[in-house]
């Protein structure tokens, strides 16, 4: 297995490597996608780890991190753009390049390449599809915590207005800091949004913030906490009403799951 893995890896850095470009705006989407990629592979290791999983679990836990993303790279050659709703699903989309391209997924047991298959559809959907197999939930938690969690490094520098100004074409939205009325009510209510329905800059902090209710593991959100992410997008949302109680619950909620004890198998 370890073997193997090294091998993805070296598949993996040259297959990014082929969209390098002399395009400085483009170049730009790429290095972020690279980076996060890098990132979120040592982040599902990491969990894996405190986790307490075997050895082989802990390398499949790298391998669906080092290829959750690897549909953004076609993504955005083709459509120019990141944004799902207006090319295609990106993971639908990397699971397609990983059976054209990846000449290694034949060394992989059925049920570790049908577990990654499966982290992968998932880790980008508002929800986990129904599944009864236990491994394979705790797989997509896993990847779906790991991507969030470097998601908020990536989206931390663009919060505050002036920010919002230099951020890529690909994050931006309509300028304005309010929040719209429905995910105003969805985050008092303590729920998710729909991230495909952001109209403008304050939803998208709102949306970034409400994440927090689909992380699973208790470790994922400390190191949330701890990096500051949660109170940097409440320093930044608008004076709105409704939001004052979007905040409090949120805050309820992040103390009790805080203090929840990690299992694999839950």
């Amino acid at each position: 297995m370890r073997l193997l893995l090294k091998k993805m890896h070296t598949w993996m850095d040259a297959y990014m490597k082929r969209f390098d470009t002399d395009d400085e705006a483009v170049m730009q989407g790429i290095r972020i996608k690279k980076t996060h990629t890098g990132y979120v592979t040592a982040i599902a290791r990491e969990l894996a780890g405190h986790l307490r999983l075997s050895e082989h679990d802990i390398e499949l836990a790298e391998m669906m991190g080092l290829f959750h993303d690897v549909g953004r790279f076609r993504q955005y050659m083709v459509y120019q753009t990141f944004n799902d709703a207006q090319s295609e699903d990106h993971a639908e989309l990397g699971l397609r390049v990983l059976d054209e391209e990846m000449p290694y997924m034949g060394e992989l047991a059925s049920e570790d390449a049908d577990l990654l298959r499966f982290a992968i559809r998932n880790h980008n959907k508002k929800e986990i599809e129904p599944a009864t197999d236990g491994r394979a939930l705790m797989f997509a938690r896993l990847l779906r915590d790991a991507d969030k969690l470097d998601i908020y490094r990536v989206l931390s520098p663009y919060l505050s207005p002036e920010g919002a100004d230099k951020a890529p074409n690909f994050i931006r939205s309509d300028a304005s800091q309010l929040v719209s009325p429905d995910f105003i009510r969805d985050f008092a209510a303590g729920k998710q949004a729909d991230y495909r329905k952001m109209r403008t800059h304050g939803d998208r902090k709102l949306v970034r913030l409400m994440w927090v209710y689909d992380i699973h593991y208790s470790w994922t959100l400390r190191k949330i906490v701890e990096r500051g992410y949660v109170d940097r997008i409440i320093r930044y949302l608008p004076e709105q009403e409704g939001l004052d109680e979007g905040i409090r619950r949120l805050r309820e909620y992040i103390g009790r799951k805080c203090a929840e004890e990690d299992r694999a198998g839950e």
